[in-house]
């Protein structure tokens, strides 16, 4: 793709500066906050006639945001999630609603939230000057280097399910944890990797999604509310088309 086709090179287009929950950790540029450019009409067309919720959101981000040295692939999903929530703010306010479910009832309600209440998830461990974790695996006992995955990555896997032959099952886990681990015990070669990743226990597989899903920077995407009948009940912000539906009626 021709570079001068990226809104990025846009630098003297209406913008905001938007720190990134990554505080640039993951990115060659270590760019700890990013230019990004206010919704415009072209881009309610983008919106409206929204499609495929990756290639929107692509499409989207890619013009607004205003960084030559740093591309919507390379992002990290929380810091995608940060901006999303800028652009839809700065265009129509922070006021999110949802429909959720009594508990007590099984009847659904209706709960405003306000997104400018949002907040960086709070994260135990910081990753190394390349990006990487190091956690040790609690069955194996391998010391493992792994790192979250970017947009880019998370499209390409889900490339490949999609090709994957119909009626088998994609190995979709030895995908993603190919992309995220650097190294185990030390050891770097790729090949080496993938073979232990094909025979790793469940017990280190689950620790190590829950060990990224802990760490991995973001906002606290939670949503509480009191349901009519006085329970507690939760609920996450969601992404995609639906996130600016209301404005759009689509």
């Amino acid at each position: 793709m021709d570079e001068k086709e990226y809104g990025q090179l846009n630098f003297s287009l209406p913008h905001d500066i938007i720190k990134l929950p990554s505080k640039g950790h993951f990115y060659k540029s270590k760019k700890s906050s990013v230019k990004v450019g206010y919704l415009t009409a072209a881009d309610e067309d983008i919106i409206s006639s929204a499609v495929n919720n990756n290639n929107f959101l692509y499409q989207l981000l890619r013009n607004k945001i205003y960084e030559p040295d740093l591309k919507v692939e390379e992002l990290l999903e929380g810091d995608i999630q940060t901006i999303l929530i800028f652009l839809r703010n700065s265009s129509f306010g922070p006021e999110y609603t949802v429909t959720m479910t009594d508990p007590a009832t099984g009847k659904q309600f209706t709960h405003t939230f306000v997104m400018d209440s949002l907040d960086f998830k709070k994260t135990e461990h910081q990753p190394d000057e390349n990006g990487f974790y190091t956690t040790v695996l609690p069955r194996t006992n391998k010391s493992v280097k792994i790192k979250p995955l970017t947009f880019g990555e998370k499209q390409e896997i889900q490339v490949m399910v999609d090709k994957y032959p119909s009626g088998m099952v994609a190995p979709q886990t030895l995908w993603t944890f190919t992309k995220q681990i650097s190294e185990v015990d030390g050891n770097s070669d790729k090949g080496f990797i993938t073979e232990f990743i094909r025979t790793m226990p469940i017990l280190d597989s689950k620790h190590l999604r829950r060990f990224i899903d802990s760490n991995e920077p973001g906002l606290d995407l939670t949503i509480q509310a009191n349901a009519p009948s006085g329970e507690n009940v939760s609920s996450r912000i969601t992404f995609g088309v639906e996130f600016f539906r209301p404005f759009f009626g689509i």
